[in-house]
């Protein structure tokens, strides 16, 4: 395995690696799109968090990395083998964490036929996708605002039904495809598909450092990784096993936290009052502020943590007001304030 720069090392950015740490939390929030300059370390740190997670357990030899102890996500083949009494033996794997690249063909993302194989045997057999491989980790598209239409489709279907079917020349293949999806892009190189756009659980804005301590520092930790990657991974091997085991305890408490309704009102008068479409600001704002209180170790969900993370749930749900100019996390900001003013922001 090529060595990772390590989570804890990346220097600022605290929001995307935030939204980063509660994606993998809880999964169900739904992803992070991250909006931003250039070389400002978003691929690094998605590649850097999945180093942080512990290896899963999946079905020995299943090429989708099926996970044993689900009942009804598994492949076909698990499931043909569930239901003949086949017992399975399990595995740990990595998490993994996938390029999405933007040329990318549809066979290459979905599967295709191993023409290979069929040639040489005759059988028809089917080779896995991106989507396949990215089942139950990290799918990540750089520039994903300048991903082709037709790919876009794709990720819709397999975000929205958890799985990817695909038939090829007489071959019906159906797999699950789980994944959190990191996107990145600089929206002044074009605008990203309301509909994908909607898919994002969290928008995160990461913007080049401009006080020059802070990019000393990151030449600085950047350049001794290149130079010594071995040395740089074990300096920091403590640093990032404590997030690891802050990220197992937030995920072992997880589902014993129950959010009120006081604090789900909040919550719904919120989206209201900033005229969200639909109720996917709602959900996200529970799951998220469910595991920002999980990931600070408390008991309970407060209004503190919906507050700390409404910007960036709801931020990229905004309908454009011609007769305001302020940025959406400003608007965010500014109904908080109106809204919750005897709330404070800190715990």
């Amino acid at each position: 395995m090529r060595p990772v720069f390590p989570f804890s090392a990346i220097v600022g950015q605290d929001e995307m690696k935030l939204a980063l740490l509660l994606v993998a939390v809880d999964p169900t929030i739904g992803g992070v799109m991250v909006f931003g300059d250039r070389g400002t370390g978003k691929s690094t740190a998605v590649r850097a968090l999945a180093g942080l997670l512990p290896p899963m357990k999946v079905v020995a030899g299943c090429r989708y990395g099926c996970d044993p102890q689900a009942n009804g996500a598994r492949c076909d083949e698990c499931q043909a083998r569930a239901v003949a009494g086949v017992p399975s033996k399990s595995v740990l794997a990595p998490v993994p964490v996938v390029d999405l690249p933007l040329g990318a063909t549809e066979d290459r993302v979905v599967g295709a036929l191993d023409l290979e194989k069929a040639l040489t045997t005759g059988e028809k057999a089917f080779e896995p996708g991106l989507l396949a491989r990215a089942h139950r980790g990290f799918l990540y598209v750089d520039e994903v605002n300048l991903l082709e239409d037709h790919l876009v489709d794709l990720l819709l279907d397999a975000a929205a039904t958890g799985e990817n079917v695909v038939e090829r020349e007489g071959v019906s293949i159906r797999h699950p495809s789980r994944f959190v999806l990191v996107g990145s892009g600089n929206p002044e190189e074009g605008e990203l598909r309301p509909q994908l756009l909607d898919r994002f659980g969290l928008a995160v804005d990461v913007r080049t450092p401009t006080v020059i301590a802070t990019r000393i520092d990151v030449i600085k930790r950047r350049d001794a990784f290149d130079r010594d990657p071995v040395a740089f991974m074990t300096h920091w091997h403590k640093a990032d096993a404590k997030v690891r085991r802050h990220l197992e305890k937030a995920r072992a408490r997880l589902d014993a936290l129950v959010v009120s309704d006081a604090v789900l009102e909040r919550a719904a008068t919120l989206c209201s009052q900033l005229g969200t479409d639909g109720l996917r600001g709602e959900l996200t704002l529970l799951r998220t502020s469910r595991a920002m209180a999980a990931y600070e170790g408390d008991h309970e969900v407060t209004l503190a943590h919906l507050r700390r993370i409404a910007p960036m749930a709801l931020r990229h749900r905004l309908r454009r007001n011609v007769l305001d100019d302020a940025g959406s996390t400003t608007r965010v900001e500014r109904a908080i304030a109106e809204l919750w003013g005897d709330v404070v922001a800190t715990r």
